[in-house]
Order: structure tokens, then C-alpha cells, then sequence
């Protein structure tokens, strides 16, 4: 047993995919929009101007709450989180506090071999604040800061967990299973370099030998599923020593400081009664009725849990490739689609997770963004099978396939790497090598049989690739077999 226990609870943000904001007909699709220009009276908190709420966002925070085995209350309502920050003009921020939409969830997660269950203490509808632009790249080090309300009034849901989580390992996987679960019912693009899900992560750690616990660290804003391992790992340590040196330490909030790798001080912790919560009373009470959410209930497609087991039932893949795919919809979207032309799923499944994915990390794509369709990829593997091209071909022109509108038959045509296929034109250049190597021919015909690879790779080279090496294989065989007799 470990002396020092950390107790791990994410608050995870996640931007909802509406046309709108929260409480505003003002775009939410904010994207590369100039600083300020999508926003109103009621997003930027002037006095008089009140909320409408955007029925998009509750039935998207239904289905996320049905995806996360939540408890969906007919009865919610709204509150008012009082606080002062640049980033939020009407000193208020509208969520629900008192009534949630749901509770009681769970989300199951793999560590290490070993299915665990989280629990979701709730799930609530709120806005997101307005975003702040440090000038001297952090908050630390800022010289100035820049305030856009684009962001302001965007609908957010916050996903609050039990504290079940017990290593900074389990707060990584169970981010990104959520992160993929909200991605499989198209409510949030889970962008996280784009804020588009971001997490609070709270930590406290034990002393399991003498039953002390050190403060609450809750850390904020963190948009990477990386730093939120790096940031928990850092606090267990950090109270952890703590501890050992019987130093009380108090709740408070601190940020992560991706240059230097450790978390900082930014205030001590707010409790509720600092937010002074009250009702909104320009907000009427949510009702929902059963007819309703069941029917939203029939709009939640297969989910990650799900497609794992299908995956694993009918491909027979390994669970590290199937977990490849389940954190990318677009690359398990275009491996079905593959699959369904052609029956050579083992093929189908190397050449994505190796040759593609590597294309796509490379150049920082998602396959959506390029012109390679699974079609392509199909063309491509039975042009291999053919004998047409080799494989090392077929990896060389794979780049321009990604790029080119035009089938994989021209491209070879027009690269002429079609294999040589003639046994005469393969015999006379065996016979070129052999001529040229007389003295390791001699050596080969005493024993060093591992030349033979030699004789093969000068053939390919004299044909960059072009030989079909089964061919320059048997005909070597023959050739070879003959001069010893």
C-alpha cells in the first residue's frame, strides 16, 4: 500500500456545438473571427437586457447526460455565480447550481487491464466566460492582457466527478473518454488546443500511515490531456513532501505553467458561499417533459463503450489499434468504409495505423482535410496484390495520394513505377550484377551465403524498386544453383 493516496476530481468544460449562444442569438461560431465583433447586450451584460434560453443547448446537455448514464431531472433551473474577473462584463455568470439538468452518472475506464468505474456527481448547463490574452505569454509573466467576448455566453456543460480517481494516469484516460464520448454524439468537437474542452482538476493527498490530509488544490483551465497528467503528478509530489515535512497546507487555486512544468499560486480556494448563489430571476425554471427526453434518448448513436466491443467481435483487432480508433471517429469512420469494399481487413488496418497515421501526425491533418479516400486506399492495396507495384512503391506514392484528385493507376502511370514483371528483362539484369560481382559470387559459391541479400538489393537498385522481388528472388535461385553445378 502506497503511504501517500492522492484523491483525484476533474470539473470537465465542454463548448456545445450550437449555431448560437447560450442565451443570445449571437453566433457560437466564433472560429477566426475578429476580437469582439460577436457579441450583444445580453453576452456583454448591459444593464436591461435579458436572456433567452437556447433550447439547442438543453437538448444537447440531455443527450450528454444520456450518454453518461445521468440521471436527466425534469426540474432544473438557473443561478447566478457571483464574481469579479475581466473576463466576465456582467460580474455574474448564469449556471445551475441548485438544480442541475442531471446527477448521478458513471463512466466506466481501462488502466492498466483494469475496468474501473467513475462516478458523475452532476452535469449542468452554463455560459463560458470571455478569453484573455496574456501579452508576456502567461499570466505570470503578463505585461498586458487582452479581453475578447466573442467566447462569452458560448454554452458550456460542466461534467463534475465524484473523487474516484486515483492516479493522475486514470485523470488522463478518463478526459479523453470523455472527450470521445461527447465527439460520438456531435455535441462538442472536443478541440482542446481550441478550448473547446478544458478541465479543472482537483487534488488532495493522504497519509495513509498516520491519517493526515493535505489541502485541496483545485487546477485550473487545463486544455491538454498530457498537462493534465503532468499538472496532477506534479501536486501529488508537491503535497506530498508537504506532508512528509508536516507542513499544513490550505485549499487554493493554481494554474499550470506548461514552460516550466509546475503549477503556480493564484489565490486560495473560493468556497460557495464566495460565489453567493441565488436564483436568476430572468431565467424561468426548465421543464422537461418524459416524451421528451426519451426522444432525445433515440438519437444517441453508438457510443465509445459500444464500438470497442463491435470492433473487438468483428475485425478481431488488437485493443491498442481499436483504441487507436476509438479516439479518432474519422479514421474508424474511413476503416469501416475500406472494410465494407474490400475483405482484407488485416491490410487495410496496418496501412492506416503505420503508413496514413503517420502521414496525418506529420502534417498535423485529420484524413477529412485531404483528398484520400478509402476508395483510394483499396486501389492501392490490390495494385500491391497484383504484383503492379511493390509495397515500397506503393509507400512512396502514397504521399501524393493525399494530395492529387487523380486515381492511383494514373499517378503510377505517371511516376512510372510499374514493377518489371519480364523474367528476360529481370534475367539480364541478374546476369549484370553477377558479371560486375564476379569475386563475391565466388565468395557466395564458398559459403557466404548471406550475400545473397547483396545481389538482390543491387538488382532493385539498378531498377530503383521497379523489380518485382519475387521474381528477382527465384530467378536469382535458379541463377546461382546453376553456376555451382
Amino acid at each position: 500500500m502506497m503511504r501517500y493516496k492522492p484523491t483525484i476530481g476533474l470539473e470537465i468544460h465542454a463548448q456545445l456545438l450550437t449555431k448560437t449562444k447560450a442565451f443570445c442569438s449571437c453566433s457560437a461560431e466564433i472560429g477566426d473571427a475578429m476580437p469582439n465583433s460577436n457579441i450583444c447586450p445580453v453576452c456583454t451584460g448591459q444593464p436591461g437586457a435579458l436572456p433567452v434560453l437556447n433550447s439547442k443547448a438543453v437538448e444537447y446537455a440531455v443527450k450528454a447526460a444520456l450518454a453518461l448514464n445521468c440521471t436527466v431531472n425534469q426540474i432544473s433551473s438557473f443561478d447566478r455565480k457571483n464574481y469579479f474577473y475581466p473576463d466576465l462584463p456582467k460580474g455574474y455568470q448564469i449556471t445551475q447550481y441548485f438544480r442541475p439538468i442531471a446527477n448521478n452518472g458513471f463512466l466506466f475506464l481501462n488502466v492498466n487491464s483494469r475496468k474501473k468505474k467513475i462516478r458523475i456527481n452532476r452535469l449542468h448547463i452554463e455560459e463560458d466566460a470571455g478569453k484573455l490574452t496574456h501579452l508576456g505569454g502567461n499570466i505570470e509573466k503578463s505585461v498586458e492582457t487582452l479581453v475578447d467576448y466573442n467566447r462569452s455566453g458560448i454554452p458550456l456543460i460542466e461534467i463534475v466527478t465524484e473523487p474516484d480517481i486515483e492516479s493522475p494516469e486514470e485523470a488522463h484516460v478518463f478526459m479523453e473518454n470523455i472527450r470521445n464520448t461527447l465527439r460520438y454524439i456531435k455535441i462538442c468537437s472536443g478541440d482542446l488546443e481550441k478550448g473547446a474542452l478544458r478541465c479543472d482538476a482537483n487534488i488532495s493527498v493522504t497519509d495513509t500511515y498516520n491519517r493526515r490530509n493535505s489541502g485541496r488544490v483545485e487546477i485550473k483551465n487545463i486544455n491538454s490531456f498530457k498537462y493534465v497528467q503532468k499538472a496532477l503528478e506534479y501536486e501529488y509530489i508537491r503535497l506530498s513532501k508537504s506532508l512528509e515535512r508536516n507542513e499544513i497546507s490550505s485549499n487554493e487555486t493554481r494554474g499550470w505553467n506548461n514552460e516550466n512544468k509546475c503549477t503556480f499560486e493564484m489565490r486560495k480556494k473560493e468556497s460557495g458561499k464566495d460565489y453567493r448563489y441565488f436564483p436568476d430571476p430572468d431565467l424561468p425554471v426548465l421543464s422537461l417533459k418524459k416524451y421528451h427526453i426519451e426522444k432525445i434518448k433515440e438519437t444517441v448513436e453508438e457510443l465509445p463503450a459500444e464500438k470497442i466491443e463491435r470492433f473487438r467481435n468483428n475485425y478481431y483487432l488488437s485493443d491498442d489499434d481499436i483504441q487507436i480508433y476509438i479516439n479518432d471517429v474519422e479514421l474508424s469512420d474511413f476503416f469501416e468504409k475500406c472494410v465494407v469494399i474490400y475483405r482484407e481487413t488485416k491490410k487495410i488496418n496496418s496501412w492506416l495505423l503505420t503508413e496514413v497515421k503517420s502521414y496525418l501526425n506529420r502534417n498535423s491533418l485529420r484524413i477529412s482535410e485531404t483528398l484520400f479516400k478509402p476508395e483510394k486506399l483499396i486501389e492501392l492495396l490490390k495494385n500491391i496484390n497484383s504484383g503492379r507495384i511493390s509495397n515500397n512503391i506503393g509507400k512512396s506514392i502514397l504521399p501524393i495520394l493525399f494530395t492529387s484528385d487523380k486515381s492511383v493507376l494514373e499517378i503510377i502511370k505517371e511516376n512510372k513505377v510499374e514493377q518489371i514483371t519480364d523474367e528476360k528483362t529481370i534475367k539480364k539484369l541478374i546476369e549484370d550484377v553477377l558479371l560486375n560481382n564476379h569475386d563475391k559470387v565466388e565468395s557466395y559459391k564458398h559459403g557466404k551465403k548471406g550475400l545473397f541479400k547483396f545481389f538482390i538489393g543491387e538488382v532493385m537498385k539498378k531498377t530503383k524498386g521497379k523489380s518485382n522481388p519475387i521474381l528477382v528472388r527465384e530467378i536469382l535461385e535458379e541463377m546461382l544453383k546453376d553456376g555451382e553445378n
